[in-house]
């Protein structure tokens, strides 16, 4: 069976964004040459599910090779219906729908890139298979949290954590099942 995957940068008091959509603060920890393991990491996927405010952020400054690379599909949970672009589905159905019957599917891993309003909605069907969480080392103070109240607790199983020189540090838990 499938997995699906959280790979996402929060500041260390658990913003994912700061007010306005800002991600500018992830640009503090940019260095020549390392990934952070996101090229391993996507190596071992074939599918992307994301938000739509996430998505035209990615469009808009890095561009839709990012995501929609012919290599694998890309599902941008959306309440507005849109013609589908490549292999970028627009999907307006019901999410949790969606990522069991993806889960069933052979194929490989599926990764979610956000944003908080999807993942809140995968935490509540406990959809999350796996968390691999880097945090940035800034307080933000203020914008969209990574993780919101009133979801079921749900228990982790420690992976790893990485440190590196740029003062990030990446921490990888599983779901206990």
């Amino acid at each position: 069976m499938r997995k699906l995957s959280l790979f996402i940068a929060t500041s260390l008091d658990g913003y994912i964004a700061k007010p306005n959509d800002d991600l500018s603060f992830l640009s503090l920890v940019d260095k020549e040459g390392e990934d952070y393991g996101y090229t391993e990491f996507t190596a071992n996927i074939d599918t992307i599910i994301l938000g739509r405010k996430t998505y035209d952020y990615v469009m808009r400054e890095i561009g839709a090779s990012h995501y929609d690379n012919g290599q694998r599909d890309v599902y941008v949970i959306t309440r507005t219906e849109r013609p589908r672009t490549g292999r970028t589905i627009f999907y307006t159905g019901e999410l949790s729908e969606l990522v069991q019957r993806l889960k069933s599917e052979s194929g490989k891993n599926i990764y979610c890139d956000g944003g908080a309003e999807i993942i809140n909605e995968l935490l509540q069907h406990d959809l999350i298979d796996e968390f691999i969480i880097s945090v940035i080392p800034i307080l933000v103070g203020n914008g969209t949290r990574l993780f919101k109240d009133g979801r079921p607790e749900q228990k982790l199983e420690f992976v790893s954590a990485k440190s590196f020189e740029t003062g990030l540090a990446q921490l990888h838990y599983k779901r206990n099942k």
